[in-house]
């Protein structure tokens, strides 16, 4: 019976890559010269550490890290920066997380949103993804469109196709 898992992962090595591209573009950037700024990625809790000197350049530096995933193959809704930086005596601090993994409410989400659809098919959830089985695998297609055009404020990832 034809299957495909739905994930929501961040490649490790691609987030990496553009916190570095990031870091390489303030240092040359005409705005931030003499500018204390930090960019660090704690890769095992996803957490991007910033450090700048106001709140300006808090969120040039945020615009600037986003726009350079993307271009990494990172949806932007992958990160949370929608907790606010804090004033810690001349610095802003701000922790950025990246959403990793499917969370247990996104994966009941996403099932019901298939269930709702009336398709020929069967969701699942097993731990940080969901199961698809279909006895077609124009379903699952159809599924994956349909949950394409789903606006879920989560990146998804389609794997795992079997047939």
């Amino acid at each position: 019976m034809p299957s495909f898992d739905i994930v929501s992962k961040v490649d490790a090595q691609a987030l990496d890559n553009a916190v570095n591209v990031t870091s390489k573009e303030i240092t040359n950037r005409f705005d931030f010269k003499g500018s204390h700024v930090v960019l660090n990625l704690d890769k095992k809790e996803f957490v991007i550490k910033m450090e700048t000197d106001d709140d300006m350049k808090m969120r040039q530096l945020v615009d600037v890290l986003i726009s350079r995933a993307h271009k990494q193959g990172i949806a932007p809704e992958a990160f949370d920066a929608s907790k606010e930086g804090q004033q810690s005596g001349k610095l802003w601090k701000k922790d950025v997380k990246v959403k990793n993994g499917l969370a247990q409410e996104d994966a009941k989400k996403i099932v019901k949103l298939i269930k709702d659809a009336g398709l020929k098919v069967q969701a699942s959830i097993n731990d940080d993804l969901v199961r698809v089985t279909g006895k077609k695998i124009d379903d699952l297609q159809a599924v994956i469109q349909f949950c394409k055009t789903a606006n879920l404020g989560i990146p998804l990832q389609y794997v795992n196709m079997r047939d």
